[in-house]
């Protein structure tokens, strides 16, 4: 956060509303008259909301979320900084009537067999996986089991995947700049800026990638490329998301399913699932 961002509401503890709303209308470019045009509300009413001069209704700090669509924790956030309760929940999976749910989650990643899917996070956590996953994790890494249950810190320690990724400079960065585009759409989440603190402390990265690059220039399919005994194996991933959530942990939920970028990953996949390959 910058540094007017952690001017606090006394009686909350939290950031108070009108910090909140110039920090996220910077974040979306937006003025103030913008977002007074799009969350219907009067531009002299919004002045006053972020000075402090006047407490926003419950509404109209709902229509300002939507307006600067912000996440559904962020919304949550809004409403609190406004001394409001959070409008979404925030259930497990395995919570009542959540179990429609997580069947469709685990048809997904069965239907995926035998290629790799994974259940992440919003900060990169692997909630889970297939049976497939877990056997070419097991085959790329010879039996060793994972220090981390983070997909960003298996990619960045030089004791876990990082080893066993062909393609290490491309795949880092290209998961440094998505967490870096993530920070300028939420620049509220401290937890994803300590992440990514985090992976570039670790030995090997380049100091440069601190710097986000405007001009970079991504490939539409980035191609992750794993050294086996079986040779490289390559794999690129599609991403599947809830449309329309009405609960946090679900809007901040996504499948990562791997697909063979080749004939030979394709056939390794095969052989790992029928056992004639360990």
């Amino acid at each position: 956060m910058t540094a007017h961002a952690q001017t606090l509401d006394a009686a909350s503890e939290r950031p108070a509303i009108g910090v909140l709303l110039r920090e996220w209308r910077a974040a979306r470019r937006m003025s103030q008259l913008d977002l007074a045009y799009e969350a219907d509300v009067s531009s002299r009413h919004l002045g006053f909301i972020e000075t402090g001069r006047a407490q926003a209704s419950r509404e109209v700090v709902s229509r300002l979320a939507r307006a600067l669509s912000l996440p559904l924790r962020e919304h949550n956030a809004l409403l609190l900084a406004a001394g409001y309760a959070p409008h979404y929940g925030e259930r497990a999976l395995a919570a009542p009537g959540m179990g429609h749910l997580a069947q469709a989650i685990d048809l997904i990643l069965r239907h995926q067999e035998p290629y790799p899917a994974f259940v992440i996070s919003r900060h990169f956590d692997v909630l889970g996986a297939n049976e497939a996953a877990v056997r070419v994790n097991a085959f790329l890494m010879e039996g060793r089991q994972s220090p981390h249950a983070n997909l960003l810190r298996q990619v960045f320690d030089p004791a876990d995947f990082r080893g066993v990724i062909a393609n290490w400079p491309d795949v880092a960065s290209k998961f440094v700049r998505q967490l870096q585009d993530e920070l300028v759409a939420a620049p509220s989440d401290q937890k994803a800026r300590a992440l990514l603190e985090e992976v570039l402390a670790y030995p090997g990265v380049p100091p440069e990638w601190r710097f986000r690059d405007l001009s970079a220039e991504s490939e539409p399919v980035l191609t992750m490329v794993f050294n086996s005994r079986a040779g490289p194996l390559r794999f690129f991933e599609t991403i599947t998301t809830f449309a329309a959530p009405r609960d946090v942990t679900l809007d901040e939920l996504r499948i990562d399913c791997a697909f063979p970028a080749d004939d030979h990953t394709a056939q390794v996949c095969a052989r790992l699932a029928s056992g004639e390959l360990s």
